[in-house]
């Protein structure tokens, strides 16, 4: 099967279009061959009509419940049927934490959804940690507490069930943090990628003199075989504003099949 990621909403606030995003971005995906899709920021009950009116071929969706949308943004939808579908939230900040007062409130909305796909013992983990907002991936940066304690807490979860995993998202931690190998070890997932991914944030969405990162991953355990991997989304699209990125994000694809 073949499985993606997108972090669907990031562009800033003031080059919104949303709708006219997010119907170009579920376009794209009812009219491809992925067969599962996972999608982070769909904070909305309305986003996430728009995106199942736009993907019919996908008719089973996973996320949890909240007031105002998706629990964490978290949706996985599917061309096959899914079961077992659970929700868990990444530990949050601490009140002695160092990160802006913003960054603590979003660290509450950080969460990993998981499904099964019925008739297979593969599992999809759809993950979206807290980001980084200082962009400084250091062992002592401020925000490293914190994405320790989520990462630890995704290890736990791939290591706690011995089916065939694939883990998908945004995971707002560069692929040049130590905190990627000590994942790997806690948990035994490796890139799909193999580290071969460019930056998966547009820099130009970046301030000025900042550098652009891999912060978007699918990782799989060893169950799993890699036949290969693309790119989604890279391109400007035509909008009513003028050409523009349909999100700050790259998405990424992999066609996988358990070994």
């Amino acid at each position: 099967m073949t499985v993606a990621t997108l972090n669907t909403r990031g562009v800033p606030l003031k080059r919104t279009n949303v709708a006219e995003r997010t119907a170009l971005i579920a376009a794209g995906f009812d009219a491809g061959d992925i067969d599962l899709v996972c999608l982070q920021e769909v904070f909305t009950y309305r986003r996430l009509a728009q995106l199942r009116r736009g993907m019919p071929s996908f008719p089973y969706a996973a996320f949890r419940r909240s007031i105002a949308g998706p629990a964490a943004g978290l949706v996985t939808l599917s061309r096959r049927r899914l079961t077992g579908t659970t929700y868990a939230r990444l530990p949050s900040a601490t009140r002695r934490s160092r990160i802006p007062v913003r960054a603590r409130l979003h660290s509450f909305r950080s969460g990993i959804l998981t499904v099964r796909l019925a008739g297979s013992p593969l599992r999809v983990l759809n993950l979206h940690p807290t980001a980084n907002t200082d962009g400084d991936w250091s062992e002592h940066n401020r925000f490293r507490e914190l994405q320790h304690a989520q990462l630890t807490a995704l290890a736990q979860t791939v290591a706690a069930d011995t089916a065939p995993a694939v883990v998908c998202g945004d995971f707002n931690v560069a692929r040049e943090s130590s905190l990627h190998p000590e994942l790997r070890q806690r948990s035994g997932l490796r890139d799909a990628f193999a580290g071969s991914c460019p930056p998966t944030f547009h820099a130009e969405y970046l301030p000025a003199g900042s550098t652009a990162h891999c912060i978007d991953f699918i990782l799989v355990t060893d169950a799993i075989q890699v036949d290969a991997t693309d790119l989604l989304f890279t391109e400007k699209r035509t909008l009513p504003s003028g050409p523009d990125y349909l999100s700050d994000h790259i998405g990424l694809q992999a066609s996988l099949r358990i070994s």
